[in-house]
């Protein structure tokens, strides 16, 4: 505590100036009123965000193979997943194939703390960060999306950015490269004139004998 003979009174002039405060507060104000106003007018105006903004994840159904890596590595458990097998018949194979078919993937954002991990150990590209944010519910329950509904984000879903011509260049890239660069064989030449075919061996070649000197 503070000692009450340290405190200033009236008679040492501890007090200022009646007011003080109030034109040190109208000081603030008028010098604020002077600058340019950094209020964005949301949801009049979307706010401009960043390219890789983490807002919801979208699915690309096609892609996922069932594999459980994303629900397995979730920290939050808040996907679940559910499928079942099925037979396809493969011309020429001796019996038919097995595949994966899904039928639930559900994400509870309730849940979700938007790390990114499923999108990440995704081996297939089936999951996506799309940088729509407005998707509140007033029930809590709703924000369990389904896959109709984790589709639908796919429309969202902002394109790659240009890979940088410092970077190392793709592996189909400098596959493709590597082939267009071998030398095609004149006979896989369109438009090449034939070639002159090879003088046959003269000799019996019954016996074994070559052609004559």
């Amino acid at each position: 505590m503070t000692d009450p003979s340290e405190r200033s009174g009236p008679a040492d002039g501890g007090r200022g100036l009646p007011g003080a405060g109030l034109v040190k507060g109208l000081a603030v104000t008028l010098k604020t009123m002077t600058r340019r106003s950094a209020t964005q007018q949301y949801p009049d105006v979307a706010p401009a965000l960043p390219p890789r903004s983490r807002g919801v994840i979208a699915l690309l159904e096609e892609n996922c193979t069932v594999c459980m890596l994303c629900a397995r590595e979730c920290p939050d458990w808040c996907i679940y997943i559910d499928s079942h097998k099925e037979e396809v018949a493969v011309p020429g194979a001796t019996r038919p194939r097995q595949r994966n078919v899904l039928d639930r993937f559900d994400i509870d954002f309730s849940l979700c703390m938007y790390c990114g991990i499923c999108i990440e150990v995704c081996p297939f590209d089936a999951l996506y960060w799309s940088p729509e944010f407005e998707y509140a519910e007033y029930d809590i329950r709703d924000l369990l999306h389904d896959k109709e509904h984790l589709s639908e984000w796919m429309g969202t879903v902002p394109p790659p950015p240009a890979h940088d011509p410092n970077g190392e260049p793709a592996k189909e890239e400098t596959a493709a490269a590597r082939k267009a660069a071998i030398p095609a064989s004149p006979a896989d030449r369109p438009g090449a004139p034939p070639g002159r075919p090879e003088p046959r061996p003269t000799g019996n070649t019954a016996t074994g004998e070559g052609p004559p000197r």
